[in-house]
């Protein structure tokens, strides 16, 4: 697995991408365990505020006249009311937004290599080490005024396996889905949904080859089961360049691409990002 690379590195890197103004367009609301909420904090004559959800930072940008806080909802998130915290010109409030329950499907897979079920003590080390590694990545919060919310859809496909399904893999229950999965050709080339910043490159025993971006302010894109990998950590992305090819390495049934959207240090449904 690539170690990871200073993220002094990765930043200046960043800092050096240029990036088209954005379009205010997406994501979709949706009040649900792992959608996304969108708030009205303040107008935009004032500093911008910060937001706090739990105890991650959260998205704020420019939306016309006002400031708009986009909250990432994670998928164990019970229904009912919720606090965020707002600090507005060195004083702090709260806003409350409630949450809908909604029942996510069941999808049963059948695997062969018997360890992407049943890891020994070897893959168990290794899987907790890179847990740790992709924990820290995905929780990174970049701050820049600008981040890019127009997504493209990062490769051409029929999309195969939802965000959010409860999962059984040879009979036995895992983590719900946390990605959304699209089926294409081996070799089908994967391109940034937006401008950003790779953070991130490796070899997982789950997700095969991996390639993390940092689009700002929390918002990281996730592509796994990656054939080849076109790009280095530490390198910044126009939205549409070619960051690897489709394949089927780590815990996959066939060719694919899988594609986990984090905000706020949570997964949420890459579909909100997209027409």
């Amino acid at each position: 697995m690539t170690s990871l690379p200073p993220w002094r590195r990765a930043l200046l890197a960043a800092a050096l991408c240029l990036v088209s103004p954005w379009a205010l367009g997406a994501p979709t609301p949706a009040l649900v365990p792992g959608g996304i909420a969108r708030l009205s904090i303040a107008p935009a004559s004032e500093a911008r505020p910060t937001v706090r959800f739990g105890d991650a930072p959260v998205l704020v940008l420019r939306d016309g006249a006002q400031w708009t806080a986009w909250i990432g909802l994670p998928l164990d998130l019970a229904p009912g009311k919720h606090s965020v915290a707002v600090n507005r010109q060195g004083k702090t409030s709260a806003l409350s937004l409630t949450l809908k329950d909604k029942a996510y499907p069941v999808q049963h897979l059948r695997l062969k290599n018997r360890r992407m079920v049943e890891p020994d003590p070897a893959d168990l080390r290794r899987i907790k080490a890179e847990a740790a590694t992709q924990n820290e990545v995905k929780t990174l919060f970049r701050d820049t005024d600008t981040v890019q919310l127009d997504f493209v859809t990062p490769v051409p496909g029929r999309r195969s396996s939802a965000f959010g399904l409860r999962r059984t893999f040879n009979g036995q229950p895992r983590a719900p889905h946390r990605g959304l999965d699209i089926a294409a050709g081996k070799g089908t080339p994967i391109v940034a949904p937006a401008a950003g910043v790779v953070t991130h490159v490796g070899d997982f025993f789950f997700n095969g080859n991996t390639v993390f971006i940092d689009h700002g302010q929390g918002l990281i894109s996730m592509f796994c089961h990656l054939d080849s990998v076109a790009i280095a950590a530490g390198t910044p992305v126009a939205q549409g360049k070619t960051v690897g090819t489709v394949g089927q390495t780590g815990r996959a049934t066939g060719p694919h691409l899988h594609w986990s959207v984090f905000l706020n240090g949570t997964p949420v449904d890459p579909a909100l990002f997209l027409p």
